[in-house]
């Protein structure tokens, strides 16, 4: 009896929609502005605006197959808002790191897994988890305010809502 080893399954397609959309050869990515709608399985990235950033095409292999260019990471600056399940995350800013499969969101970033919230400066998802991190932050200086906590970081804010 042979054992042969399973193929590693393939990821579904990303599908992306926007206003507008600029390639960058030389840079290798794609940038995507106004009302951007990216889809992969079970995971939406709304956001104004996302850059795709992959890798170089590589040569036809010496089996005549041609090899495609795969997504490294993804930034997405203002109003992104992050789905996967019943877990949702919004923030200013955030960046998608494929090959740990990380979702970083910074910039007043919030996360809700049914009706508990939690929000920090940063919020680490981890997407093959189903699990956060929250980091506080620094408060930023407000004109015409005092406070002696300058310095002082901010906290990690949770809310568990209980029936």
């Amino acid at each position: 009896m042979a054992i042969t080893p399973l193929r590693a399954a393939e990821e579904p397609p990303i599908q992306i929609e926007a206003n507008h959309m600029l390639s960058v050869e030389k840079t290798n990515n794609v940038q995507f502005s106004g009302d951007v709608d990216a889809k992969q399985g079970d995971v939406r990235i709304r956001c104004d605006e996302m850059t795709v950033y992959y890798t170089q095409a590589e040569k036809l292999t010496g089996k005549g197959e041609n090899k495609s260019q795969q997504v490294e990471k993804l930034f997405c600056d203002g109003n992104v808002e992050v789905t996967k399940g019943e877990w949702l995350g919004t923030s200013k800013k955030m960046l998608y790191i494929k090959k740990v499969r990380q979702v970083i969101l910074t910039g007043k970033a919030k996360a809700w897994q049914g009706q508990n919230v939690v929000n920090g400066e940063k919020i680490v998802y981890y997407l093959d988890e189903g699990r956060s991190e929250v980091v506080g932050g620094h408060p930023e200086a407000v004109a015409g305010k005092t406070s002696t906590d300058k310095n002082k970081p901010s906290r990690v804010n949770m809310t568990i809502l209980q029936k």
